[in-house]
């Protein structure tokens, strides 16, 4: 009925993090280096800097005052990067390094919205929301211009490309782009065109045309030499970025002449190319599926030949600037996680249902991503199939699919099925065949889904599109919302679980009610069958995990640890252990047969919905509210060996400090038991050297050679002997050796020297006070003594004489 797994015979202890995926922008700028090797996105109060080339975090940018990052920007030679915060400070950094060159007030009197730097890469242009615009030389560290006279918000400056021409561009909450001259400090023109916010500014090679983009759904062609719009070209969306391309044919962009072309990005969702002469758009993206797809950022790394574009839904998403050929893809956000999956034969991927219509595929070993679309509303939930090629999913929009991974790892999606009324809300897959699935939705009825034959061959995904799934069988199953369903390892049973506060068992594939366990106390997130013995675990909302029999329906066990709902179960150890995942953000470990808690896992901040374990049982995988999803290894062997190896250290050890006390060596056996951290072996040590009348003379010398880490250790150790009236005299002693041969201001130099003098004050008056009664009474009773007068004793009777 089941595969066989790693670890047979042994129960699990412990599980650790090997591994974390967390959000790393939450939204606002996004830039790629000059090569393309590097992407610097904001999140929260950190600049995160990714390897494109893995997607991982290689290092994360905080300023000390740990609030927001308002604006960044990094230099066009890659060296410089410099960070404003909603504290008014600006922050320069070397980067590479991860260190703060210089921090200075920004001088705003409220926080810098945008900021960017000239082409030479030593000055510096903020725009704060106090409508002020500030120039800074970063290279000899002064401020050069204040430009005020904008209305609201300064949300865009730009230099110039011509560092000879020294201008910079602004734009303000007035719809106007200014231009500023350096050298007058002076503005020299207000452009007006737009009727909405000003989204972005480039400039063409030579320096004599600049694109402006709006929310106005238009873009504006201007000459910089008579500040006039030359051209207007309606875009019919609201733009938040666009380009201007290489001046280069472009076959596959529609670019066939060496006009002026730009590229436009919106809340349409698509890149599309536009030729400024004409007005025409002569290439346009496909579409894709799905809300959220709106277009938030682009920007362009001209010499990396790259193009990055961000989605509302935080994605960022590389293109070939040439083809528009998308290269890499990041899901930067995740927001709240619903369900987790491993995928493939060998657990090679995972997949992530958020927040969100759209999945994400992870490629554990390179952690690339892949972003599915299909559902256009947010998935609730996930299952796979039992070869790891084939998984479903089940969303808002009251639809299934099912996904296929080729084995090159891209998905794509092979089949589609709607039916019910309402939110899809659980799914599963059949266990011992790639034949049927199930889905449970809040309409109450669980519906069982044929899965076509044509699914099920080793080619590729078929290019005609998605198959069209129809339910072989729909059944009223409960009163309320079924948040669960689950298929037995035989195929031939199904459990649902509701918010009625019941689960039911039914007969597959006619759904024929078999019986109902009753005795929760609130609504069912998660039912599960074990995949050795025919019982059933239930999760609850009243914060417990029941096991049932599926002969009887009676209650088994109970298992009570969690403080709130208890929102996800999973069998691992071949059925006799349970993992349990909860709202209080906890993962729990428990073995069935004492019903103990093994061990919890504290890693998720808030509710874990996602709980999956690989085919292996050596791994297991959580998703929470939290955003983040963690990738947990079963560490129980590893941690059995380091503590039979700590044990057999220690034995050796001891061993040997038994040896060094025999042959006197108290200075060695000294600083070993100290290495061994461990207080009562070392009061041993210096009650052995006390007890020998020769090395108590000694102990001074002894205590005086030691390193001042094991002096630091010993003062520590003595805080613990000293609380106690029988140990108290080796404290004193050490404490004396250490008062009466080194200097206070070394003392004091001690690490958490205070602290210890504090603790051992209280104690050391007590014990004095102590030694002085026992001195006043001993004195007393020897007064007594030499001045007691005692009765002469009577003298003894003489013997009778003998009678002769």
């Amino acid at each position: 009925m089941a595969e066989p797994v790693a670890g047979v015979g042994r129960f699990k202890a412990s599980y650790a993090v090997e591994r974390k995926i967390e959000p790393f922008y939450k939204g606002g700028k996004v830039q790629l280096d000059q090569t393309g090797r590097h992407l610097f996105c904001i999140c929260g109060a950190r600049v995160n800097i990714l390897d494109v080339a893995s997607g991982a975090v290689l290092r994360s940018l905080e300023q000390e005052d740990q609030e927001d990052i308002t604006a960044f920007d990094l230099s066009p030679d890659d060296e410089v990067l410099v960070t404003a915060s909603r504290a008014l400070l600006l922050a320069q950094w070397a980067w590479r390094e991860g260190s703060i060159t210089r921090l200075w007030k920004a001088i705003h009197t409220a926080p810098v919205a945008t900021m960017a730097f000239d082409p030479t890469s030593t000055l510096l242009a903020t725009g704060g929301c106090d409508g002020a615009v500030r120039v800074w030389d970063v290279v000899r560290h002064y401020g050069t211009h204040h430009f005020r006279g904008s209305p609201g918000v300064v949300h865009l400056v730009a230099f110039h490309p011509d560092p000879a021409r020294l201008l910079l561009f602004s734009s303000a909450a007035d719809y106007t782009i200014r231009a500023w001259s350096l050298q007058d400090q002076s503005c020299l023109a207000v452009m007006t065109a737009h009727y909405s916010a000003v989204t972005s500014l480039t400039f063409s090679a030579d320096g004599h045309t600049m694109l402006s983009s709006g929310r106005d759904k238009i873009c504006v062609v201007w000459d910089l030499r008579s500040h006039q719009a030359t051209r207007t070209v309606p875009v019919f969306e609201s733009v938040e970025a666009a380009v201007l391309l290489p001046e280069e044919p472009a076959p596959e962009l529609g670019v066939k002449s060496k006009g002026l072309h730009f590229l436009t990005a919106g809340d349409q969702g698509v890149l599309r190319v536009w030729e400024a002469a004409s007005g025409q758009c002569v290439h346009t993206q496909r579409q894709r599926p799905g809300p959220g797809q709106e277009l938030t950022r682009c920007a362009l790394a001209r010499s990396a030949g790259l193009l990055l574009s961000v989605t509302a839904d935080h994605n960022l998403l590389l293109y070939d600037t040439r083809s528009l050929q998308l290269q890499k893809q990041f899901a930067g956000y995740s927001e709240e996680v619903l369900d987790v999956r491993f995928l493939g034969p060998e657990d090679s991927h995972i997949v992530v249902a958020s927040n969100s219509p759209s999945l994400k595929v992870f490629e554990l070993q390179t952690m690339a991503c892949q972003i599915l679309h299909g559902h256009t509303d947010i998935v609730l939930a996930l299952d796979v199939f039992r070869k790891g090629w084939l998984f479903a999913s089940c969303a808002k929009d009251q639809s299934i699919c099912i996904w296929k991974m080729n084995k090159a790892g891209k998905v794509a999606c092979v089949a589609q099925g709607s039916g019910h009324t309402h939110s899809v809300g659980t799914i599963c897959c059949s266990r011992l065949k790639e034949t049927f699935l199930v889905t449970g939705s809040q309409d109450c009825t669980v519906k069982l889904w044929p899965v076509p034959e044509a699914l099920l061959s080793k080619g590729p995904a078929p290019h005609s599109g998605p198959v069209l799934l129809q339910a072989q069988a729909t059944q009223r199953c409960h009163d309320k919302d079924i948040n669960s369903v689950a298929v037995a390892p035989n195929d031939k049973l199904l459990a649902t679980g509701s918010q009625d506060r019941t689960a039911k068992l039914w007969a597959l594939p006619q759904c024929q009610l078999l019986g109902v366990f009753s005795g929760h106390r609130r609504g069912l997130w998660c039912v599960q069958f074990s995949p050795m013995d025919q019982v059933l675990a239930t999760a609850s909302a009243d914060g417990t995990v029941r096991l049932w029999a599926l002969q009887d329906f009676s209650c088994l066990k109970t298992f009570e640890g969690h403080d709130a709902s208890v929102l996800k179960v999973a069998f691992v150890s071949r059925g006799t252990q349970l993992l349990s995942s909860g709202s209080d953000g906890l993962v729990k470990l428990w073995t069935i047969k004492n019903n103990e808690c093994v061990k919890t896992l504290d890693a998720h901040e808030d509710k874990v919905w996602g709980l999956h374990c690989s085919r292996l049982d050596d791994r297991a995988l959580t998703g929470a509210s939290d955003s983040c999803v963690i990738l947990w290894k079963d560490v129980t062997e590893v941690e059995q060996a380091e503590e039979q190896a700590r044990r057999e250290e220690e034995v050796v050890k001891q061993q040997e400090l038994d040896n060094l006390l025999h042959e006197k060596r108290y200075l060695r056996a000294l600083g070993l038991a100290i290495s061994l951290d461990r207080p009562h072996t070392v009061l041993t040590v210096i009650q052995a050297i006390r007890r020998d009348a020769e090395a108590r003379e000694k102990l001074g010398a002894t205590v005086l050679r030691l390193r001042r880490d094991q002096k630091e250790a010993l003062v520590r150790f003595c805080i613990t002997w000293n609380t106690n009236s029988r140990h108290c005299h080796e404290a004193q002693a050490v404490l004396g050796v250490l008062l009466r041969h080194e200097a206070p201001e070394e003392l004091l130099a001690y690490q958490g020297m205070q602290a210890s003098l504090e603790a051992l004050l209280p104690y050391t008056e007590r014990h004095f006070q102590r030694l002085s009664r026992t001195l006043q009474a001993a004195t007393f009773l020897d007064f007594l003594w030499r001045h007691m007068k005692l009765p002469p004793l009577p003298a003894a009777p003489a013997a009778a004489p003998s009678a002769l």
